[in-house]
């Protein structure tokens, strides 16, 4: 006798229900479809099309306290539109079967409950089957996966960052940048924490019990600053919890951002970069939209005892860059990531800690190297000692970074890429014995750059970021058993929002109330002005008014804010703003060359030349090397006519400034003019150089190298140029003029067409066109292109130019006669 069947009903809305296992008749819009005629459909097909299941992937291991996943899957066939879900469990009892209209299903939370009941510390097959509604009864696609529940909690919450993207938006206004604080068992993003600070907050790091909370920050001038507090539920950063990396040495003035800072177990400590130098610049897109690595650093340690700072022995060599350290669980070590330190190929300030893209061609061009290694380095109560490479984590052609060590000591988990350090998309996760050894590759790595990975501390699952689905960085869990080994990894979709990148995670061992609230009380009116700096330097003149007008509020007196408000407002062209508030900002700083500098420019803007000549020489006899004051003194000196001034002013602001763009090309136009076409050529190179991308610049280069009988290599360059902007009717009217000069007239009439096409009321173009036309005898074509002229010169009223053509005409027809 048959058993009784039990039905699943598939309505509007999806279903999921739990039948006897080998029974079950599906009921689709009224036909009864029976799940072992199916299933055994599916057994007969010879090659049934593949369902990819892209999420949990085959392996999966959910931690217990996880939210329910979504279920994502693609079909190789075409037809499916309806897909069944069966999840069969090992004890061999009831399964439970879903239909979706989509390719994706997210169980609902009861039933979530049951499948990791079902499923802890024993394997689920998840399979998912494609249908047609139209004929039910037949499979056309299948795809399994095994998945199971771990009897490991996570128990610990995290603490991470969401950023906007790309990179350069959130360093234009870091009040946009937000931390959050949360268990992964959420089902909807944590509560922020931390969010409108109007200056840089950066990585972040807890001691080992969960009590003391590092972070780097800007704070008052100083790039240097670092906040330390205790954990509470409401955590207050005052002046009097930052310290700044800047003191250690102070000194010898060397500038210090004090970077990847880690706090050490038992909270006593903190070791840093310092003495630093970076590459840190923005990248287009938004998938990878910064490079970041530093060239050079040493390591130094705080003692929060005694509030000192020292270099750490054996990690403090000057020609070395040492970064990205990590202490070992007990504190007795240090694992830290080295290589040869790199001194850039620039000219200026000896002294820069942010390197920009100009400082940085043989790295963003050239594509240079840069690869680092992992040492280990004895802590000794902060006297060191010395260092050796780890093995599996150096010297194997990668790049080796960002190590962590195991709540247990036993393990390092660290990142390995081809070249450089952060955000690379080719990173990936590897593990190693803490003694060194042979690294494995985790099986968690996603397709596209893993990092930012902390242990939580039972030591059973590790997070991390990674982006392979998406510009915008998630966070992902995987469980690391005694053996070292991961299981694919488990997305944590629900803890970012979807327009923000999370990154720098950090698991924290207390509970997952334990931080409600992180307020400031250390901005002031230089935090402010600073933002505001921070603003105009990436041509953000609304965010640099913004935050200079709250610094002023806070301090009206403030030059700093005075000068940058004064810097948007010529950078807008409104002068006489710019004027008045550097005027003000001169007062407020009478001493400071620069501000004098920039007034003085404002003023030769303005035409008051007098005014502007003095004020530039009174910031030349306040800071002879500033080179905008140089600069901005040419300008003056060439509208007065006097181009040899002029000329020894731009040199001289060449010499403190070779990236400065405007100075070559108004050196090599001076030089031109004054006959010294060699030296004219050497600037128009340099131009071109600095500005590869534009094409005025490479056209200036090509008409100087046309004019010197360079004829070959100027075409090149003014072919180049028109390239770069196709719509640009100036430079293709030159390069046709070019052309047409050098008697290759049926290139030039390509280009004069082109020009046309863009302008058709070109008259200038129509004229060279004619000419050319009439010197490869095209008469009548030369004569209808000039009657063309004729017309819009008439109706323009250009009696002169009328009367030039008429005469052009008249000849061409007697030539043509």
């Amino acid at each position: 006798m048959r058993k009784s069947v039990r039905y699943l009903v598939w309505g509007v809305a999806a279903t999921a229900v739990v039948v006897g296992a080998g029974s079950g008749v599906l009921f689709l819009r009224g036909t009864g479809v029976d799940s072992e005629a199916l299933l055994a459909s599916l057994a007969r097909a010879t090659s049934p099309a593949r369902i990819a299941i892209e999420y949990p992937l085959d392996g999966t291991l959910f931690p217990p306290e996880i939210s329910a996943p979504t279920l994502r899957w693609k079909d190789e066939n075409a037809s499916a539109n309806l897909w069944l879900v069966t999840i069969v469990f090992a004890e061999g009892r009831s399964h439970i079967d879903h239909f979706a209209t989509q390719q994706q299903w997210q169980p609902a939370a009861r039933l979530w409950a049951q499948i990791k009941r079902r499923s802890l510390e024993k394997p689920a097959l998840v399979r998912v089957v494609g249908l047609d509604r139209r004929t039910p009864e037949q499979a056309l696609s299948a795809g399994q996966v095994t998945i199971r529940t771990s009897s490991d909690e996570v128990a610990a919450p995290l603490f991470y960052r969401e950023v906007n993207l790309p990179f350069i938006d959130a360093v234009k206004d870091p009040s946009t940048i937000r931390w959050r604080f949360g268990p992964v068992s959420a089902s909807s993003p944590p509560p922020v924490v931390l969010e409108n600070l109007p200056v840089c907050g950066n990585c972040h790091s807890f001691s080992t019990d969960g009590a003391t909370l590092g972070m780097d920050i800007d704070y008052a001038n100083d790039k240097g600053s670092y906040a330390i507090a205790a954990v509470a539920r409401s955590i207050t950063l005052e002046k009097n919890a930052i310290i700044t990396w800047s003191d250690y040495r102070r000194d010898e003035r060397e500038p210090t951002f004090g970077l990847l800072s880690q706090v050490s177990p038992d909270g006593r400590f903190v070791v840093s970069t310092v003495k630093d130098e970076s590459v840190f610049v923005p990248k287009p897109g938004l998938d990878f939209s910064q490079l970041f690595f530093p060239v050079k650093g040493i390591l130094c340690v705080y003692d929060r005892q005694t509030g000192t700072f020292q270099s750490l022995p054996g990690a403090d060599d000057p020609n070395r860059v040492q970064s990205n350290p990590t202490w070992s669980p007990d504190g007795k070590h240090i694992v830290f990531a080295a290589t040869q330190a790199y001194r850039v190929r620039r000219a200026g300030d000896e002294h820069k800690v942010l390197l920009s893209a100009s400082d940085c061609r043989e790295f963003l061009v050239e594509g240079k190297p840069f690869q680092f290694d992992l040492y280990r380095v004895p802590f000794n109560e902060g006297r060191g000692g010395q260092a050796e490479p780890i093995a599996g984590a150096s010297f194997n052609g990668k790049s080796n970074y960002f190590p962590r060590y195991s709540p247990d000591g036993k393990w390092i988990v660290f990142c390995r890429a081809q070249n450089y350090m952060l955000l690379q998309p080719d990173s990936e996760l590897y593990i190693i014995p803490a003694e060194g050894g042979q690294a494995r590759r985790l099986r968690a790595n996603t397709r596209c750059m893993n990092s930012w990975h902390s242990f939580s501390p039972n030591g059973k699952w590790l997070v991390f970021s990674g982006k392979p689905d998406s510009p915008y960085t998630r966070l992902y869990l995987t469980h690391i058993d005694e053996q070292g080994e991961s299981t694919p990894a488990v997305v944590l979709d629900r803890l970012t929002a979807p327009d923000r990148a999370a990154n720098i995670p950090e698991f924290v061992k207390a509970d997952a109330a334990a931080i409600r609230q992180i307020r400031e009380k250390f901005i002031d009116d230089v935090s402010y002005a600073r933002a505001a700096w921070e603003c105009f330097k990436s041509d953000d003149l609304d965010g640099a008014e913004r935050h200079a007008r709250k610094a002023l509020e806070l301090n009206p007196n403030s030059g700093e804010a005075l000068h940058t408000l004064g810097l948007a407002f010529f950078a807008g062209r409104q002068y006489g703003e710019a004027i008045r508030h550097l005027s003000q900002a001169a007062q407020a700083k009478p001493d400071d060359g620069r501000i004098l500098a920039d007034l003085g420019g404002a003023l030769v803007a303005e035409n008051r030349l007098d005014e502007g000549i003095r004020c530039l020489h009174r910031a030349l006899e306040l800071a002879p090397d500033v080179h905008e004051a140089h600069f901005n003194l040419g300008v003056a000196q060439s509208r007065r006519g006097n181009k040899t001034e002029a000329m020894q002013c731009w040199l001289r602001t060449v010499q403190l400034d070779p990236h400065n763009y405007t100075a070559h090309h108004n050196l090599a136009v001076l030089l031109d003019e004054q006959g010294e076409p060699d030296r004219a050529l050497e600037h128009y190179r340099q131009a071109a150089r600095l500005k590869p991308g534009d094409c005025m610049a490479q056209a200036h280069l090509g008409m100087a190298l046309c004019a010197r009988g360079a004829t070959e290599e100027g075409l090149t360059q003014l072919s180049y140029a028109a390239s770069l902007d196709p719509a640009n009717t100036a430079i293709r009217y030159q390069l046709a003029v070019t052309l047409a000069g050098l008697r290759q007239h049926e290139q030039a009439i390509t280009h004069f067409l082109q020009v046309l096409r863009l302008a058709p009321r070109h008259t200038d173009a129509l004229l060279g066109l004619a000419t050319s036309y009439a010197q490869i005898g095209q008469v009548d074509k030369a004569v209808a292109r000039l009657e063309e002229a004729r017309r819009i010169a008439q109706s323009a009223g250009n009696q002169e130019l009328v009367q030039r053509v008429t005469r052009q005409i008249e000849s061409y027809r007697r030539r043509d006669q």
